[in-house]
């Protein structure tokens, strides 16, 4: 199950790179979430924290980008969903 679970977060890192959106991944005080420098997104990701809760930082993130024009791996999507049915 580990290993699907890398694989999410390598998904999350490509898309990302479409989106041109910086993905930090870091050590340090601090939850993780989206923000914008001098016009660069960034979302940042704590590496100490457990990978269920990184990954659900990146769905919830990417989850507020408008992904509809853009191809996402089926199972990215369908994670990205299903955490979104999960948080309301």
């Amino acid at each position: 199950m580990a290993n699907q679970k890398e694989k999410l977060v390598t998904l999350f890192e490509e898309l990302a790179e479409k989106l041109n959106i910086k993905l930090l991944q870091d050590k340090g005080d601090f939850t993780g979430g989206s923000c914008l420098v001098e016009d660069e997104n960034f979302i940042v990701v704590n590496k100490r924290k457990p990978i269920e809760q990184r990954l659900k930082i990146l769905a919830n993130e990417f989850s507020k980008k408008d992904l509809s024009d853009i191809y996402i791996v089926p199972s990215l999507r369908e994670f990205i969903e299903e955490s979104q049915s999960q948080s309301k």
